[in-house]
This record gives C-alpha cells, sequence and structure tokens, in this order.
C-alpha cells in the first residue's frame, strides 16, 4: 500500500504548452498554404507587380511563422520526451502497479496481518487510490500520444516548408520579370547619367551625395507637395525583419548612423513606405545598392545595403511597390529550416540600413515607422 501511495504523487506531465505549439504550427501552415493560392492566382492578376508582390510577403509572413512553429514544437517535444525519459523508473513501477491490480490474485494475498481492520482499511484506501491511478495512467497516455503528434507534425511541416520555399523563388523570379517589363510608371523627372556619374565619383559621404541630388535631375515637373502628416509615425517598415541597431546606437567598431538597421531573412523584398519619387536607384560608396526615395518635397526615405533595386530615378511609384530585394542565397533548401538555426537569428542574416532625412538633416526613423511591429 505504501508503494501505491508513492507512486500516486508522480505529477501529470503538463500537455497544454504541446498543444499550443502544435495549434500555432497548424496555424503556420494555414498561412503557407494561403500564400500558394495566392501564387495561383497572382498569374492571372491584371496588376501582377502588386499581386506578386503581396504573394510575396505572404509566403514571408507564412514561412517565417512556420519555422517559428517548428522551433516551438521542436522545443516542446524534446522537453516532453526528456520529462518522459527521467521518469522512467517511476513510469516502470506505475505500470507494474497497474498489472498487479489488474491480475487476479491469490485470496490469501488480500489479507491484511492486522486482521480484518486492517483488510477493511486497505480496501478503502485501495478503493480511493485506483481513481488517482486511472488519472495518472490517462496523462501518461496523453502525454506519449502529444509527442507522436508533435513528431508527425514537424515531418509534415518540413515538407510543406520545403514545398512553400520553392514556390517563394518562383514568385520572386516572376516579379522580377513583371518589373523588368513595366514601363506604366509616370516620370517627374529624366536622370542625366553623366551628371549622375560625376556626383558618385566625387561623393565621399551619404550627406554630400543627397545635397546634390537635384543636379542630377533634367526636364523636372514641378508638383505639389504630398502631405504626409497623417502617415509619419505610422509608416510600415520596407521589409520583414527585426530592428538590429537603433539611430545613434554604435556597431561593433563604434560607429554611429543616424538611421536604423533592419535584419531580414536571405532575399526578402523592399516595398516603398509611402509614394514617392525615386530619386536614386544604384551603388553608392560601400553601402551596396541604394534607393532614395522623395514622398514629399525635401524629404527623403534611404535605403541602402540592397542586392538588387527595382525602378529608375525620375518614376513615381505607389505606396507598397517593390523596390528591390535583399541578398543571400538565391536556392532555400531544407537546411534552412533547423529550429536551432531559426533561434539563434542566423537566419536573418541580411541588413537593410534606413535612413530619413528632411532638408538633407537625418532624422530619427522610429519618429516616422512603426519599429514597434517588427515582422
Amino acid at each position: 500500500m505504501i508503494r501505491v501511495a508513492v507512486l500516486c504523487l508522480l505529477l501529470p506531465f503538463a500537455a497544454a504548452a504541446q498543444t499550443d505549439a502544435g495549434a500555432e504550427a497548424r496555424s503556420a501552415l494555414s498561412q503557407l498554404e494561403a500564400a500558394s493560392a495566392k501564387l495561383e492566382q497572382a498569374g492571372g492578376a491584371r496588376d501582377r507587380v502588386r499581386a506578386l508582390t503581396e504573394t510575396i510577403q505572404a509566403f514571408e509572413r507564412g514561412l517565417g511563422a512556420v519555422r517559428e512553429g517548428l522551433r516551438q514544437v521542436a522545443i516542446n517535444e524534446a522537453q516532453l520526451a526528456r520529462k518522459l525519459q527521467a521518469k522512467d523508473g517511476e513510469v516502470a513501477q506505475f505500470l507494474g502497479v497497474l498489472q498487479g491490480i489488474g491480475s487476479t490474485p491469490d485470496p490469501t494475498a488480500l489479507l491484511h496481518p492486522d486482521g480484518p481492520t486492517g483488510t477493511a482499511r486497505a480496501g478503502m484506501l485501495l478503493a480511493e487510490l485506483t481513481p488517482a491511478l486511472d488519472r495518472r495512467a490517462d496523462a501518461l497516455r496523453r502525454d506519449l500520444q502529444e509527442v507522436q503528434t508533435l513528431r508527425a507534425l514537424q515531418v509534415d511541416a518540413a515538407e510543406r516548408l520545403q514545398k512553400g520555399l520553392t514556390e517563394v523563388q518562383s514568385a520572386r523570379t516572376a516579379l522580377n520579370q513583371a518589373m523588368a517589363n513595366r514601363t506604366d510608371l509616370p516620370r517627374r523627372f529624366t536622370a542625366d547619367p553623366v551628371r549622375t556619374g560625376i556626383l558618385i565619383a566625387s561623393t565621399e559621404t551619404l550627406d554630400g551625395f543627397a545635397s546634390g541630388l537635384a543636379e542630377i535631375a533634367v526636364d523636372q515637373i514641378s508638383t505639389t507637395p504630398e502631405s504626409m502628416e497623417a502617415q509619419i509615425g505610422d509608416l510600415p517598415l520596407p521589409a520583414q525583419g527585426l530592428i538590429l541597431r537603433r539611430a545613434g546606437e554604435a556597431d561593433a567598431a563604434g560607429i554611429k548612423r543616424p538611421g536604423i538597421i533592419l535584419a531580414t531573412r536571405p532575399r526578402a523584398i523592399v516595398t516603398t513606405p509611402a509614394a514617392a519619387t525615386i530619386r536614386y536607384a544604384g551603388p553608392l560608396l560601400d553601402f551596396g545598392n541604394v534607393m532614395m526615395l522623395e514622398p514629399r518635397a525635401n524629404s527623403l526615405i534611404v535605403l541602402a545595403g540592397l542586392d538588387v533595386v527595382y525602378g529608375e530615378a525620375g518614376q513615381v511609384i505607389a505606396r507598397g511597390t517593390p523596390v528591390g530585394m535583399m541578398g543571400g542565397p538565391q536556392a532555400e533548401n531544407s537546411e534552412g529550416i533547423s529550429p536551432s538555426r531559426e533561434g539563434a537569428g542566423t537566419e536573418r542574416s541580411e541588413t537593410l540600413y534606413i535612413e530619413i532625412r528632411q532638408d538633407n538633416i537625418p532624422q530619427d526613423p522610429a519618429d516616422w515607422f512603426r519599429t514597434d511591429k517588427d515582422g
């Protein structure tokens, strides 16, 4: 009886966390399925660029959610497996007690040394403990089933993730072609390549280049400055990512910049946060490919560190229009879905520098963007 009482103190494993992780992973898979459906619809869309842009963004959200779901599932499955392994000895005793109760004993085995009174008390104790043992058995059964479910979910999610990686790459390729074929964008000015080359050659800083942008424009059409007061502070970040460094924070080399650095996944799509005129698109200094957007007179949004840029100086683009893509591996595969890799932050290997300038004076991007809603 003492042995049975000790075993009844075995606490049931908490399955709620595992169930939540499974639900999150399934929800993420639904996002990925929705993105796949968007890709099919994008092929026949009238505005193919917009459709493909929304499709890629949906894939990026879905892939990120699936990666995070897989990571959480793997963590919970490992925790549950360790708990079960640690309880191996108690579980063996527990099963032995259940088998003992379920077998047909010798009638004399039920006699208590203290006589009829002791036997009656032992019987009453056993009657009270049996439901508790049943509950422990049910809890153990649920935990073991949850491990099997989580493992199966990991296999299914990994397969769908690989398919999603292939589909998003197809969408990116299609977007590259659609942007190359686009000829319907209005123009505010025409860039003079000679003046542009001279400005780049004579520029040593971003400040100097920004101040000379007006010199490279010819045949400029004056427009009514747009009001952005309602948008300032609520602009979406140009790409899905995490704020790695804010304005004025020193990097590893001790260099402080007035802009923010956004860590993104490889090949992340970059879009304009507001309707704007492209003032410059191309390589600049040590910033890699740079996109300079003018959302209103005397204001500039500088996006630096892109691998590919879309559009030409002088074109007017709508909010949400793709302006480029980040660098990184062209082909993504199952090596990129390791739960340990996702949790370590190495999946966000690309960095986008974002700077805001008003009257050629840097502004804090945190005052312009919704930086508390990183993707």
